[in-house]
């Protein structure tokens, strides 16, 4: 198998794992009204819960980082944090369907963005699936309705603000399998920093969907509440990401970015089979369409060593 074969299959299963994350998500905050930024924190706490003890029983030198990559880490906390506060904001100020939208802009901005610092190839195949992934993911959220774009434009600039911060989480990514950092110990240390920030960021009241204080930041669930909340952290979250990233080992940023826009179709798919959402004709066309964007991504002549080069010795655990 080629290591851009390699690449595909990793960031594909990463991102079918990933996918369940919008369920999860939905499902505490609709069932037991849970502050999504309080559920961000927690998120990223039980992240850091399920890593440290798998590394420290496994690989106890992927916990060891140097001084000088402590500035990175913190950096790329920073950006996962602000990135889950800003998709907050959008979503309560635009709706979940254009925020989703604006949100998978970033396929646009990371090609852009890679193209400038990285030097990957902008070819016409890949600008073609970008476009189409846009469409697709446009007509799996419904956002082909007018009634919803009904915006201030305060609200389109938030939602295209998350597009460009997870083009930015995307680059980081590359960023770290540049430097060889393995792939496991920049989610651990990703998402540590991200819980320091959103633990300030759920101290400020005047933030929408914070805890707001303190002594409101151990939230009131019950047994069931946790065990979704667990399995949040621990599966989509921790395989899911863990595994998105280790595919830029092998992939450029522009490619996994677009993989990335499969997921809203998957998650469709998901709540059909999960929550017996149905999906409408038009959004299995769409789902169909990210599908063939997805697919055209495969005819891109492989960007060699400019893009990727060879998966660094300390790819996966």
């Amino acid at each position: 198998m080629s290591d851009v074969t390699k690449g595909y299959v990793i960031a594909l299963v990463g991102i079918v794992i990933w996918s369940t994350t919008g369920i999860f998500i939905g499902y505490l905050i609709t069932n037991y009204a849970m502050p999504p930024l309080l559920l961000a924190f927690w998120r990223s706490v039980l992240v850091c819960v399920a890593l440290l003890p798998a590394l420290y029983m496994i690989r106890r030198p992927l916990l060891r980082v140097e001084r000088s990559q402590i500035k990175f880490y913190a950096f790329y906390g920073l950006l996962l944090a602000v990135f889950n506060s800003i998709w907050t904001l959008s979503v309560q100020a635009n709706g979940a369907a254009i925020a989703t939208v604006l949100a998978y802009s970033s396929a646009g901005f990371t090609a852009i963005l890679a193209w400038w610092f990285f030097k990957e190839r902008l070819s016409l195949p890949k600008i073609i699936a970008i476009l189409l992934s846009l469409v697709g993911c446009v007509l799996v959220s419904n956002a082909y309705d007018p009634a919803i774009w009904n915006v201030n434009p305060l609200g389109v600039a938030t939602g295209l603000i998350t597009g460009v911060l997870f083009a930015g989480y995307n680059l980081m990514g590359k960023e770290a399998a540049k430097r060889k950092f393995n792939s496991w110990t920049s989610l651990l240390y990703s998402f540590a920093f991200a819980a320091v920030f959103t633990f300030i960021f759920n101290l400020i009241p005047a933030i929408p969907g914070t805890a707001g204080s303190f002594a409101a930041l151990i939230p009131t669930l019950p047994v069931s509440g946790w065990i979704v909340l667990i399995i949040l952290s621990f599966i989509p979250t921790v395989l899911g990401f863990g595994l998105y990233i280790t595919s830029m080992n092998y992939l450029p940023a522009s490619t996994a970015s677009l993989l990335a826009t499969s997921e809203p179709a998957m998650t469709a798919v998901e709540a059909y089979i999960f929550l017996d959402e149905r999906m409408t004709i038009i959004q299995i066309v769409g789902s169909l369409i990210i599908l063939s964007a997805v697919v055209m991504t495969r005819f891109e002549k492989n960007e060699g060593t400019n893009a990727t080069a060879t998966a660094p010795a300390d790819a996966t655990v």
